[in-house]
């Protein structure tokens, strides 16, 4: 029998029961695909994160309870909190080879700051019924990413964000990966949702990725470089950006709830 540890740790938060949970299982070498796939089955969280040292880097792999995604990036920042809180890694920036490219992350006055690749939102002609009725609100404006294929949907206020009731059966049948809902925030410079249950999670509580797509948009509306954002999920977070060239920073804290082992 094999033993491997996990942690599970809150993203973008500083307290316990907000933020996304994401469990961390570090390895010396990669186990099958079966086998992470049925790890992240059993954690039923939205990502289990694995990763393995090579040389000077990290490669990384996230997991939905329902298939291998190719980026995350509250499972990007549990795994940096591990290895720079439990783990003892002694250098200044951790690099994760992943296949989204080379992904750097460093803490920063108690955040951890994630350097992620820029998306381009693309105003989205012919946005179809089926994804008005299943958020059930009419929206000011649909736009999509390429080539990561989520729906950006523009809403009037954060009320309207907090409102949306969504038809998840409607939305898992939609051709996209997953629904970002956003509009200004009344504290904050934008707030959003992700609804992505073709990936087996209905809501997600707190998703850095999007944010590679939310920060340069809000950013261009509101002339500013640094975006501090919110997601409004029942779990909460807060979401730190910064908009460099074609990469945006986007930073928060964590918290750790637990760690053990695994039985292989």
């Amino acid at each position: 029998m094999q033993r491997v540890p996990f942690y599970q740790i809150n993203s973008f938060t500083t307290e316990q029961f907000r933020g996304n949970p994401a469990v961390v299982v570090p390895l010396e070498r990669w186990l099958s695909d079966d086998e992470m796939q049925a790890i992240a089955v059993e954690n039923n969280v939205a990502e289990t994160t694995f990763f393995v040292p090579t040389k000077d880097k990290y490669q990384i792999r996230w997991f939905t309870p329902k298939l291998e995604i190719d980026l995350c990036g509250h499972a990007t920042l549990a795994a940096a909190y591990v290895l720079f809180r439990e783990l003892n890694f002694k250098g200044k920036k951790i690099t994760f080879r992943s296949l989204s490219g080379d992904l750097v992350v460093e803490e920063i006055n108690n955040k951890f700051s994630m350097n992620f690749p820029k998306w381009e939102l693309i105003p989205f002609k012919g946005c179809s019924q089926d994804l008005i009725d299943a958020l059930g609100k009419e929206p000011i404006e649909v736009l999509i990413t390429d080539p990561h294929n989520n729906y950006f949907v523009l809403y009037e206020s954060e009320q309207d964000i907090l409102e949306l009731n969504p038809d998840f059966e409607i939305l898992g049948n939609l051709d996209s990966q997953g629904v970002v809902v956003t509009a200004p925030g009344e504290n904050s410079d934008c707030v959003s949702r992700f609804f992505a249950p073709s990936l087996g999670i209905s809501e997600d509580p707190a998703t850095g990725s999007v944010h590679c797509g939310l920060a340069p948009f809000w950013g261009e509306r509101l002339a500013k470089n640094n975006i501090y954002a919110k997601q409004l999920s029942q779990r909460g977070a807060e979401i730190f950006c910064a908009i460099r060239e074609d990469r945006v920073l986007i930073s928060g804290f964590a918290v750790k709830y637990r760690d053990g082992w695994i039985e292989l």
